[in-house]
C-alpha cells in the first residue's frame, strides 16, 4: 500500500487547485477520524479520503469517469476495497454502487467537508465552537451550499455512525486541520 508521502505527492502532481487539495486533506482527516472511532484501519481509510478525489483535475469534463480514472491512476497502490469506494463515492456517474462501509464512509466523508468549510465561512470564530447543531441547521437550508448533497452526509448512519456523532467526529478533525 502506498504510503502518505507517496499519496500527497501523487496527489499533487495532478496539479490539483488550493479548494480540491485542501478538500482532500479534510477528507482524509474525517475518514481517520471515522475509521478510529468504528475501529478500522486508520491509514487506509485516511489514505482512501486523501485520494478519493486524484483524478479530478482530469475529468471536470468527462464526470462519468471520475473516480474510475483514480482507480486506473492508483492501480495496485491501495486495495480493492479501497478503489472501490473511490468509484463508489461518485456512483450517479460511474454505476458504482456503495455497498460497504467503507464506501458509505467516503461517501458521508467527502461530502461533509463542504457543508462544514461553508458553515465556518459564515460564522464569526469559523471553526471554533462549531456544533453539529449549527451544522444541521445549515443542513435544513437547501440554498445554502446548495451544491452539498444532504443525502451522502446522511450515509454516515449506513456507516454505522448517527448524525450527530459524525458531526462531532467531522467538526473535531476538521478544527485540528485547520488549527
Amino acid at each position: 500500500m502506498i504510503d502518505r508521502i507517496a499519496a500527497l505527492t501523487l496527489l499533487d502532481a495532478q496539479s490539483p487547485e488550493p479548494h480540491l487539495r485542501a478538500h482532500c486533506l479534510e477528507a482524509e482527516a474525517v475518514m481517520r477520524a471515522l475509521a478510529a472511532h468504528l475501529g478500522q484501519d486508520v491509514a487506509l481509510w485516511g489514505l482512501t479520503g486523501l485520494l478519493h478525489d486524484l483524478d479530478f483535475p482530469h475529468t471536470k469534463a468527462t464526470p462519468e469517469r471520475h473516480g474510475l480514472l483514480a482507480r486506473e491512476l492508483l492501480g495496485d497502490a491501495l486495495p480493492p476495497e479501497a478503489l472501490t469506494a473511490i468509484a463508489a463515492h461518485n456512483d450517479a456517474a460511474t454505476g458504482v454502487a456503495p455497498t460497504t462501509v467503507l464506501d458509505f464512509a467516503l461517501r458521508a466523508a467527502e461530502t461533509v467537508t463542504g457543508l462544514i468549510s461553508a458553515n465556518a465561512l459564515v460564522r464569526p470564530d469559523g471553526m471554533r465552537g462549531m456544533t453539529p447543531k449549527s451544522v444541521k441547521k445549515k443542513m435544513q437550508d437547501k440554498a445554502f451550499a446548495a451544491n452539498v448533497c444532504r443525502a451522502n452526509i446522511l450515509e454516515c448512519e449506513k456507516a454505522g455512525v448517527p448524525l450527530d456523532a459524525f458531526l462531532t467526529l467531522a467538526i473535531a478533525a476538521m478544527a485540528d486541520l485547520a488549527g
